[in-house]
Order: C-alpha cells, then structure tokens, then sequence
C-alpha cells in the first residue's frame, strides 16, 4: 500500500517504551479496577517506566505511589463519599479495616458505575486517553521525529488535559516548565 503526503515525516511506530505505556496503563486500569483507561492510567504508566523521560517526572516530584493516592482521591472517586460519611461522624478508614478484617480484602470495592470487581477482557480508552496518543503522534510529527516515544506520550498528556493533567497540577508540577524541559530532552 502506498502511503499518502509523501510520508517522509509520517511516524511509523511507538517505541518499545511507548508501547510499554499503553500495555501499563491497562495494568493500572486493572489494579485501580478501573473499567477504563483514561489519562491518569496513562501518567502512571509512564511512571513505572526508568527512561530519561520519566527521570524528567521524577526531577518535577511525581513519584508513582503518591500519584497513585492522588488519582484514587481525585474528585470523583472514593474521598467524595468519605468526605461525606466525616461531616456525619463516620470515619470510613476505619470502617474499612473493619470490614476488610472480618470480610477479607477489598470487601467495600463493590461495583461502582464506571467500575467492576476484577475487570477481566478489554478496557476501552477514554475519549480523553485516546486524544492524548492522537497528541503525542502530533507532537512526534512536530519534532520531525519517526517515532512516537513515552516523551511525546507526556507532551500529549500536558496538551490534551483529562485527570492526569488535574493531577499533575495537584502535585505542583507546573505543565509549561515541564513541557519545556521534556521538549530539551527529546531534542537531545
């Protein structure tokens, strides 16, 4: 088949680490029990990774447990209800541990809309996750590079928005230094 536009600059591929990402995030979704893989999915992935981009992450203070911890607290999730019970006087840590010592592990996890006990097949993207890796495959093409790298996964993170980029921000990471600094980096 032919390509169309010349297709010099055309990226042909993600990179072993790129794939890395996507195949990760799912991982995260799973872990989260998650029926989705969204943004945030995608920034914990990258964080699992030991590559200079992530070394960039790290140098800005995202470390993946804390992020972890974020995303589980983010609005939306788990401390909205907990947030709630407080202001009636129940402490739902507490009634966590106790019913996780006499059901076992995760016994308040019940299904939740959005979200499965055990998401077991294929976890769809999110409209936000998927227009992150459109980004990332623009912001490749912008810097004239044949592959779409983890870096440019980031770059597409900070432009498209979604919770990773709430959460980033929550963590004090400051997008546009950030960009900047990954932008150097895959230049070198």
């Amino acid at each position: 088949m032919g390509r169309s536009g010349g297709g010099t600059d055309r990226v042909e591929r993600f990179t072993s680490d790129a794939r890395e990402v996507v195949v990760l995030a799912q991982a995260e979704a799973r872990a989260l029990r998650h029926g989705h893989i969204g943004t945030e999915h995608l920034l914990l992935a990258l964080l699992r990774l030991d590559t200079p981009t992530t070394a960039v992450l790290r140098r800005h203070g995202l470390d993946h447990d804390e992020v972890t911890e974020a995303v589980t607290a983010h609005p939306g999730g788990e401390d909205l209800d907990a947030e709630a019970l407080r202001t009636l006087g129940i402490d739902l840590d507490a009634v966590r541990d106790v019913a996780e010592a006499t059901f076992g592990p995760g016994a308040l996890d019940a299904p939740r809309r959005g979200r499965r006990r055990g998401v077991a097949g294929h976890i769809p993207f999110t409209p936000d996750a998927k227009k992150v890796l459109e980004l990332s495959l623009r912001e490749a093409l912008a810097m004239h590079s044949r592959t779409i790298t983890d870096g440019h996964i980031v770059l597409g993170l900070l432009r498209g928005g979604g919770t990773a980029l709430e959460v980033l921000r929550e963590r004090g990471a400051d997008p546009g230094t950030l960009r900047a600094e990954l932008t150097r980096s895959l230049a070198a």
